[in-house]
């Protein structure tokens, strides 16, 4: 099965419809036309009614493998292509909130073990650092969530490792009426104000249903996500860490402009769990290895 096609095919189910995607890919619209036809021919079935466009009932049994086998295709590519990549290269990927000063020491270790390394750290959503990593873009990936204390991340690939745990709170302004609280269930919060932070901390990976988003934060800069919540433009849920706890006495001066209250979240923790691309080695598999040792 050519990949180029696959991919043709999978870019007009997202896009749905033959001139949309050409946009996408920068093909002409007959190209894209005459992709799909091929694969068609391949595989022997229609994949696509014409018009509308939408998927056959052959067509959505391909799409459940079509990610999973490009991702296949992509690590492999760079799998390979790590025969000719310097020694000293390493590529890591995290999502805002899976960053910590563990991470940063264990950079700055592997810094000074390696002679002229040659470094990136791509900060970007979960799904984007998950994909990557399967794609063997990038080395590293460390993605967090938050989950019951028993639980893992739910990840579409296997093999990750567990490197943190942290709790888990309800971040809000200092003087907020929920500040009296020693702690809350998320689902008598349904009637708040929350942020939705879809690279940070996104309102549709939390395991309740209903929560409202007064305020859509779309970048992945945690300290404007805090400020947002001091500043009273709503709720959000973060790892204890990052916020002061109304129990301790603090000088509100000090705190007004650097963490928000917490108040813990009954049942759920905050995990950060890493992935590795396929075959790597050098700097790369010694962060791993500093990063998952126990």
């Amino acid at each position: 099965m050519d990949p180029t096609l696959l991919r043709t095919f999978v870019t007009v189910a997202d896009a749905g419809s033959f001139s949309a995607a050409a946009q996408r890919l920068r093909y002409t619209q007959s190209a894209v036309s005459q992709q799909i036809a091929a694969l068609e021919a391949d595989l022997g079935v229609p994949l696509l009614t014409r018009r509308p466009v939408a998927l056959t009932p052959a067509g959505e049994r391909l799409l459940r493998h079509a990610s999973l086998l490009l991702n296949r295709v992509a690590a492999a590519r760079a799998d390979v292509a790590r025969v000719i990549v310097p020694p000293g290269r390493l590529i890591v990927g995290l999502t805002p909130l899976s960053w910590s000063a563990r991470v940063a020491a264990a950079l700055a270790r592997i810094r000074t073990e390696s002679d002229r390394l040659t470094s990136r750290i791509l900060v970007a959503d979960r799904d984007r650092i998950v994909a990557a990593t399967a794609a063997g873009e990038i080395d590293i990936g460390l993605v967090d969530g938050f989950v019951a204390p028993s639980d893992p991340l739910p990840l579409p690939e296997a093999g990750a490792v567990g490197v943190a745990e942290d709790g888990a709170v309800v971040a809000v302004p200092a003087g907020h009426p929920l500040a009296g609280r020693p702690a809350v269930e998320l689902t008598d919060l349904t009637g708040a104000y929350w942020i939705d932070a879809p690279a940070v901390a996104p309102l549709s990976r939390l395991p309740v249903d209903g929560l409202r988003a007064g305020l859509r934060y779309e970048g992945t800069d945690v300290t404007i996500l805090t400020g947002l919540i001091i500043a009273g433009h709503g709720l959000a849920l973060l790892p204890t860490s990052l916020t002061i706890s109304p129990k301790k006495p603090t000088n509100p001066i000090v705190y007004a402009y650097q963490a928000p209250t917490g108040i813990p979240a009954r049942g759920l923790v905050h995990r950060v769990e890493l992935l590795r691309a396929a075959g790597i080695d050098g700097p790369a598999a010694r962060l791993a290895g500093l990063l998952t040792a126990r």
